[in-house]
């Protein structure tokens, strides 16, 4: 009779066993098919911006990339060169350098689109320096126009070339050279209409 009871409660003991593993088999095989259907609508998310981009409709595709990194965790390496490329379109060449550089870093030149990531980051560095070269040529038209400078009360300007000290100080193979400032001829500071010719680079000095 013991026997019997021990048998039946092995069989119970098995059975809530494998009906245990079941569930939990049920739970991971509903897991991953929710991952996968998560991972198909971000496919088709990216696909329809890419579509937009692909259009020309580059703002409209550069909303629909943003939502998507939003959305996701893991980014896909496909989503870095489609983001970067469409960023070069909308004059985000900072952007775009960033996310095709991500995209050559992850697939190096045996990836899908590693060719034409390469070509299109080139083509963004090209126009970050224009863009650079502008602003300089810009700043530099402010500073040098037709302006003076008003040098406030005092009419004097520390000398900018010595700090004030009435020196310049160069160095060579024989240690530090002193030589006084041809700018301010060793007073250390300039009038203000001096100042103003040194800022137009024509101060002349000896």
């Amino acid at each position: 009779m013991k026997w019997c009871v021990g048998f039946l409660l092995l069989i119970v003991s098995v059975s809530g066993m494998a009906q245990s593993q079941a569930e939990k088999d049920k739970i991971r095989e509903l897991e991953l098919m929710r991952q996968m259907d998560h991972a198909r609508r971000v496919t088709m998310k990216i696909d329809s911006a890419v579509r937009l981009s692909d259009e020309g409709h580059y703002q409209e595709a550069d909303a629909q990339f943003r939502l998507i990194l939003k959305s996701i965790r893991s980014v896909p390496t496909d989503l870095t060169y489609y983001f970067g490329k469409n960023s070069f379109f909308l004059g985000k060449y900072r952007q775009s350098i960033d996310w095709l550089n991500k995209y050559i870093q992850l697939k190096g030149t045996q990836g899908q689109y590693s060719e034409q990531a390469i070509e299109w980051l080139e083509k963004s560095e090209q126009e970050l320096l224009k863009l650079k070269a502008q602003e300089t040529k810009r700043a530099y038209e402010v500073l040098s126009g037709d302006y003076y400078i008003d040098c406030g009360a005092t009419g004097k300007v520390v000398c900018p070339s010595c700090k004030g000290s009435g020196v310049i100080v160069k160095k060579n193979y024989f240690g530090d050279v002193y030589k006084s400032c041809p700018a301010c001829e060793k007073r250390g500071y300039l009038t203000c209409d001096e100042y103003n010719k040194l800022l137009k680079g024509k101060l002349i000095s000896d």
